[in-house]
């Protein structure tokens, strides 16, 4: 009974695509795997990450049987959007709007692609370990809707996020990336949640 659950599992964490046939080869079934890993710089991110390395390597693989099932990992990072301006409060009851200089919007900008390559190039490293099959991608914007944009665009069959474990006051007001992707991601998600020595 335990193998029938088991091959059950399988059969459903599997998306069937049926490939265009030619005259009379009859058609063959290729199993898709394309996970997302959405990481930022937190270390419950990383965490989540090396979950996935652990736990779905077998299907992530760059051996020719993963390859041929197309088994595909996307560690993908998001960047706040830079702003041209911003605003503080200046007197009784107003804001004032501070244009920031074309230099200091590029000194912005390269922090932000650094911050993001360094990120993206501890997440390879991470990879290549275990030989995973690893693609990266850096979008800009707002990191919950950006991730829900590239798991539809994309065609995501798993979306993993780690979870910072934020109380519920803290979550009420500022929101929480894996609470939104699970409402609105096209995909299933996996939240990972890391022990309390790592959110601690």
């Amino acid at each position: 009974m335990a193998e029938d659950q088991a091959a059950a599992v399988k059969e459903t964490s599997a998306v069937e695509k049926q490939p265009e046939t030619t005259g009379a080869e009859a058609p063959t079934v290729t199993i898709t795997k394309r996970m997302m890993v959405a990481i930022d710089e937190s270390d419950s991110s990383f965490y989540a990450l090396q979950w996935v390395i652990d736990h779905f390597s077998n299907l992530l693989m760059t051996t020719e049987a993963a390859e041929a099932e197309g088994g595909l990992l996307t560690v993908v990072h998001v960047q706040s959007p830079s702003h041209h301006f911003a605003a503080f409060p200046a007197g009784p009851g107003g804001a004032t709007a501070v244009y920031a200089s074309s230099s200091m919007i590029e000194s912005v900008k390269k922090a932000q692609q650094e911050a993001s390559a360094a990120l993206l190039s501890r997440a390879l490293q991470m990879c290549r370990a275990k030989q995973i099959r690893t693609e990266t991608l850096v979008l800009e914007g707002e990191a919950k809707d950006m991730i829900c944009q590239a798991v539809e665009q994309m065609h995501v069959d798993l979306l993993v996020v780690g979870s910072r474990g934020l109380g519920k006051i803290k979550r009420a007001f500022i929101g929480s990336v894996s609470d939104y992707c699970a409402h609105h991601a096209n995909c299933p998600i996996l939240i990972v949640k890391p022990p309390k020595e790592i959110t601690t």
